[in-house]
């Protein structure tokens, strides 16, 4: 497709004209918008779950004993790098200003 085609436009949705596959019409494109998250929610949650995780890993022996013995340290590591994200997040530095 050449200039006289249209082959350089851009329609309403951001898709080049030479993109749209032959016989789709404008209508029948549809539009995708971004989905909105309780972002703060979610993070939080992984939060509480880190921290149920490790108290079970602390209660129960087997779970932290021997070649297992490194477990309550990745859920240390989990709940750290989560409290991180979720300052980073209600803080709403960079593209995180939108999430929440």
């Amino acid at each position: 497709m050449g200039e006289a085609d249209g082959g350089s436009e851009s329609r309403v949705d951001g898709i080049p004209a030479s993109e749209v596959p032959d016989g789709v019409t404008e209508s029948e494109v549809e539009v995708l918008r971004a989905m909105q998250v309780p972002t703060q929610r979610i993070i939080a949650i992984g939060l509480v779950l880190w921290l149920v995780a490790l108290v079970v890993t602390l209660v129960v022996p087997a779970l932290h004993e021997g070649e297992r013995s490194w477990w309550p340290w990745g859920c240390v590591a989990g709940f750290v790098l989560g409290s991180i994200g979720f300052l980073y997040v209600r803080r709403g530095r960079g593209n995180a200003h939108d999430a929440g």
